[in-house]
């Protein structure tokens, strides 16, 4: 088992178990970080990328590979106004079609069968996901980061725990890959990842000390 799917087990791991909790607690209409989505609107997000995830890993293609764990996410920017309309489908299909605790249960099930599919797949292998050929070691790591980034997004009106150290550190990873260069040491990674991905703004410490680089920022979102 590679090192990027032992961290995606983690992940999804934590978040199962968060959705049940959240489920079993009533608290699925919940704020999230996400503008305009609630728990339950974010979880059932999270269920589609299982779908990417299920389909991409048994989409085999042709060489060479275009895109890696960094430049998958250079063309995601944070959600501008013409997007809202996107938003708001999320919220009227999730609101309508699958309660909380049947959520949590079709996402332990779809993260359970993209884990045994990835443990079936040779890292090295090209598969394609989104329009871009990608090493399935790869694509592990985009769903990693999926995951916390989202982790980090559903908890932040709850109080429960937040993404698990491996698949945190994997998003400070790919954040400093887009920036070309180390993000704040001051900054954990919690902070890094809500930073990183425009969740929180720079401060005018963070501004000095990234200096011109920090025009790049949100570096994914």
């Amino acid at each position: 088992m590679t090192a990027r799917l032992l961290l995606l087990r983690t992940a999804y791991g934590d978040l199962v178990e968060l959705l049940h909790e959240v489920a079993a607690a009533g608290e699925e209409w919940s704020p999230t970080a996400c503008r305009g989505w609630t728990v339950l609107d974010l979880g059932f997000h999270l269920l589609g990328d299982t779908r990417r995830a299920l389909v991409g890993l048994n989409t085999p293609a042709p060489g060479p590979a275009d895109h890696d764990a960094v430049t998958y996410w250079r063309g995601w920017r944070p959600p501008g106004p013409g997007d809202d309309e996107a938003l708001r489908r999320t919220r009227a299909v999730a609101s309508t079609a699958i309660a909380s605790a049947d959520l949590a249960s079709a996402y332990a099930e779809s993260t359970a069968a993209v884990l045994v599919t990835a443990a079936r797949v040779p890292a090295g292998q090209l598969v394609r996901t989104q329009d871009r050929v990608m090493e399935v070691d790869h694509v592990l790591s985009t769903l990693v980061v999926e995951a916390a980034v989202h982790h980090l997004d559903l908890v932040a009106h709850l109080d429960r725990p937040g993404p698990g150290a491996g698949p945190l550190a994997e998003v400070r990873r790919v954040l400093q890959g887009l920036l070309g260069g180390p993000l704040p040491a001051r900054w954990d990674d919690v902070t890094a990842a809500r930073r990183g991905t425009g969740r929180e703004p720079l401060d005018e410490a963070d501004l000095r000390q990234l200096g011109a680089a920090a025009e790049a920022f949100p570096l994914f979102g």
